[in-house]
């Protein structure tokens, strides 16, 4: 039976072979559960859905979340210019064969998809999926999975010689659920839990390395290893470059970080490198832009302006791009060990992590050793590299490298100056600088973790989302590790009484999702110095029409009001904990679109919760993109808060029609704008057009769609007129 110890799980060469094998343990009826992100084995669950799919007489339930697709084009000059860049980035990875009959409301009755988490906004409009989809916090993923009766774990596995296996980018649910899992199949339920290992993934440790017994069945297909869905850099414009200048201030040094995926979190990410190692310029920008003069007490309350001396350490539920950016940047650098005694000695500056006869002193006098040492003492000593892994404890005694022998008694003078002469190790071992539940990045992430000393690559745990985004496990250790945490996250609107709508509409279609947010928020309450700060841009525009992010009013929230704390958006810091209702909307109005004020305070004080006589101050009144850019440009023209500090998989020429496509579809949405379309049909494309109409392959066009396609990007190029291709 699976879970015996060390029992090696049954192996094939093919994803079809362990689908007939999960079959025939489990039945007819699969409720599937399949981890989020880059941990889906694609070609597995690629093989699950097949069978199912041409078998009537089975049933499959698949419960993930965020089902990575390529990007793909809904007009023929998108996908003239997607399809080059998507064969290049995401190579030879297999598509979910899922997702298109989704869409399209094709599925098989007897296929049901379930997430419990959405690429954002990738499935509005898509019937089955929000009806299928489940609102759950990050942390009750695995409850819920076994509540709907799951039977089945998929899970892509990276593998070393041994074997030895490794969760790798996904230990997140599949941690939490295999207990129960194991539970209900004591009590009668077939399960399965199978494994296929793709060399592409890199190989974590912490929790995420497992027993070879963990499998019940292992597919090893070394021909579908697979490239992992690589997740491009995205532009940061203005607007998120001032949050993330905002937020960078509230980070503390010495403390804790969790911050995700995106603009605005790589925004964070910039700004603090800037901060670190540019802090002269770091300092202009923010007196400059006004940050000072708005917000200055906030900093220097939660945050501050200096280079981080003793750095940050990571818990967070995503480890991406980002945090291996502060970490390469010299940031990201303080380490937390698993022992409360230790880590609390390590934060009140009692114990450093250099080793030396002090740390044996202290650790005695606080009780965390005795003074004659036990078999105890010695493994949390040579654990923590406190003494040398060599050493031998034998009836009392100590037996030292150098062959001299000891009684192992901390008050002998003679045998403490032995110890400390030639037993005690350099610096302290274990520590780490995160704690991740999964991961997703770019390609230059994953070839970077690959290509770390495993030494270096363990300061990196991956663990069970449990772990990450709660204090159950050891509430002491978790409080001491998480000092001065500052949680970052992402909302999509705000209500002035502090609430907030993070994963869907006003009409219920669901965005994206919970995800680990609330986990984060309500932690954020819980430990002490801790802040949750939610990242808002203060305006969104569609269709050419603009309107405010900060609502008096919503159908529904993510995040109540009572749990409401910092916000942040490209005009300010609001400080929302522990405020009346008035203090937290004349707060909420300070980092509002000075455009919509006006009605905002209208709304308040018809509601009787704004003084009829209350009046903004004229500090806050000029919160307008025009001067928001203007304040920025200043350094922009010096090279500081660039489109793309990080870089891009996009070619130069792909950036240059990448803008003239979106100037192309908003020229589109007028009257004014296709007529000015129509013109360009009539002009010839000029030569500097040439490179770029030969990558959407339309230098030399055939038939009239292909010309009218040609003349349209050369006109889109030409206003205004993209930079010659560099090469």
């Amino acid at each position: 039976m699976a879970g015996s110890f060390f029992m090696a799980p049954r192996k094939f060469s093919s994803p079809d072979e362990c689908v007939e094998a999960i079959l025939q343990r489990v039945g007819p009826r699969l409720v599937v559960g399949a981890p989020l992100g880059i941990g889906k084995p694609n070609p597995l669950v690629n093989a699950l859905y097949r069978r199912v799919a041409r078998d009537p007489s089975l049933h499959l339930r698949l419960v993930t979340a965020l089902s990575l697709e390529r990007p793909v084009g809904k007009s023929g000059l998108e996908r003239r210019f997607l399809g080059p860049f998507t064969d290049r980035v995401f190579d030879d990875y297999p598509e979910l064969e899922y997702l298109a009959p989704l869409r399209q409301g094709s599925l098989p009755p007897n296929v049901e998809i379930s997430e419990f988490y959405f690429k954002s906004g990738s499935m509005l409009g898509v019937p089955s999926a929000q009806r299928h989809y489940i609102s759950s916090n990050y942390t009750h993923v695995a409850r819920d999975m076994l509540a709907a009766g799951a039977n089945v774990i998929v899970q892509a596995v990276a593998a070393l010689p041994g074997p030895r296996y490794s969760l790798s980018s996904n230990p997140d649910v599949t941690l939490d659920i295999m207990p129960g899992l194991r539970e209900a199949e004591r009590a009668g339920r077939k399960v399965a839990v199978a494994g296929m290992v793709n060399r592409r993934l890199p190989f974590m440790y912490g929790a995420a390395e497992v027993e070879p017994d963990f499998f019940d069945f292992m597919v090893d297909a070394p021909g579908l290893d697979h490239h992992l869905f690589a997740v491009p850099n995205m532009p940061i414009d203005p607007t998120a470059h001032m949050i993330g200048l905002y937020a960078s201030a509230l980070l503390k040094d010495g403390g804790t970080l969790q911050v995700g995926i995106g603009s605005l979190g790589d925004a964070c990410v910039y700004a603090s490198q800037l901060r670190h190692a540019r802090n002269a310029d770091y300092r202009g920008a923010l007196e400059a832009t006004g940050a000072l003069a708005k917000c200055g007490a906030a900093i220097e309350a939660m945050g501050g302006l200096s280079p981080y001396r003793e750095g940050l350490y990571a818990g967070s539920e995503m480890f991406g791009d980002g945090l291996l950016r502060l970490y390469e940047a010299g940031i990201l650098k303080r380490r937390v060990y698993s022992h409360a005694g230790l880590q609390a000695l390590l934060n009140s500056g009692r114990l450093s992590e250099s080793v030396g006869p002090d740390t044996l002193t202290t650790l005695k006098d606080e009780g965390i050793i005795g003074a004659k040492l036990s078999p105890e003492d010695m493994a949390f000593l040579q654990r923590f590299g406190i003494l040398r892994p060599d050493l031998r404890l034998e009836d009392g005694m100590l037996l030292l490298p150098d062959g001299a022998r000891v009684t192992a008694d901390l008050d002998d003078r003679e045998s403490f100056r032995h110890i400390a002469g030639s037993a005690l190790g350099a610096r302290l071992k274990e520590g780490v600088l995160m704690h991740g539940a999964f991961f997703l990045g770019s390609q230059w992430f994953y070839d970077t973790l690959q290509a770390m000393p495993e030494p270096e690559r363990r300061m990196f745990a991956m663990e069970a989302v449990s772990q990450v985004n709660e204090l159950f496990s050891d509430v002491e250790l978790e409080k001491l590790q998480h000092r001065h945490a500052r949680f970052l996250n992402i909302c999509m609107k705000m209500t002035l009484l502090g609430s907030a709508v993070s994963d869907a509409l006003d009409g219920g279609q669901v965005v994206s999702g919970v995800g680990g947010q609330y986990n984060f928020v309500a932690m954020a309450h819980a430990l002490r110095q801790a802040r949750s700060i939610l990242m808002l841009r203060s305006t969104y525009t569609v269709r050419g029409k603009t309107e405010s992010n900060i609502l008096w009013e919503y159908a529904h929230s993510t995040i109540p009001r009572h749990l409401r704390d910092v916000v942040v958006t490209e005009y300010g810091i609001a400080d929302l904990r522990g405020r009346t209702d008035e203090e937290t909307i004349v707060a909420m109005l300070k980092v509002a679109d000075s455009r919509f004020q006006d009605a905002l305070m209208a709304e308040a004080k018809r509601a009787g919760k704004l003084r009829p006589d209350f009046a903004l101050p004229e500090l806050y009144r000029h919160n307008t993109p025009e001067r928001m850019r203007a304040d920025l440009k200043r350094f922009q023209d010096a090279g500081l808060f660039p489109e793309l500090p990080f870089g891009s998989d996009f070619t130069p020429e792909e950036l240059v029609l990448g803008k003239a496509l979106k100037r192309l579809q908003a020229a589109s949405r007028s009257w004014t704008g296709r007529l000015g379309l129509a013109a360009s049909l009539l002009r010839t494309p000029s030569p500097s057009a040439v490179p770029y109409l030969k990558r959407m392959g339309l230098d030399a066009p055939k038939g009239l769609k292909e010309r009218i396609y040609a003349r349209l990007v050369a006109s889109a190029l030409a206003r205004p007129s993209g930079p010659a291709p560099s090469r």
